[in-house]
């Protein structure tokens, strides 16, 4: 699971430590990162949680990762005063702050995080995108567009359908849920 910001990634981990998760459940923070990550790859079923970092450099191929879910677009924070910065020097210059800088930081942001789940060809699963601005709003067509190819839904039902044949199918397509 992949957050935007580490109050969400608490909040999601005191509920899921609330429910009595079945699977081992490692939050960033509790150990080192790289730590994290070989518990990861070697519990096979566990959930991870977290943030900034892990939305990049984060190789793990085959069945130990086989959903990604993501919170929100991951927009860059509006009160960070670099990026203020250049939002009002983009302002000068007469351009957008939104269109030419955050949009397109933001969609290259989902594309490292969606690639955490696709690392090559013989790896598959389901993307979830929790945000519904991404059917909402218009530049909703601007992340998706820039995404792999993989079928749409809102269904759980289909999420489950796809785990359960991709057992029988190993050619099964990628998934995303939105």
């Amino acid at each position: 699971m992949l957050f935007t910001s580490h109050r969400a990634l608490k909040q999601a981990a005191i509920l899921l430590n609330e429910v009595g998760l079945e699977y081992p459940l490692l939050i960033q923070g509790s150990a080192p990162r790289s730590e994290l990550l070989d518990r990861f790859r070697s519990a096979g079923n566990a959930v991870l949680l977290g943030t900034n970092s892990f939305w990049e450099g984060v190789d793990v191929r085959g069945e130990a990762l086989s959903c990604v879910i993501i919170d929100k677009l991951p927009f860059a924070t509006p009160d960070d005063p670099v990026l203020q910065a250049r939002a009002d020097a983009l302002k000068k210059r007469g351009g957008n702050a939104f269109m030419d800088y955050l949009l397109p930081n933001a969609v290259i942001a989902l594309k490292q995080g969606t690639g955490r789940l696709i690392r090559d060809v013989n790896d598959r699963g389901v993307l979830m995108l929790c945000d519904p601005r991404i059917l909402s709003k218009s530049y909703g067509k601007v992340f998706l567009h820039n995404l792999p190819p993989m079928t749409l839904t809102r269904s759980f039902e289909d999420a489950k359908t796809f785990f359960d044949f991709e057992e029988m199918q190993p050619d099964v397509q990628r998934l995303m849920s939105v």
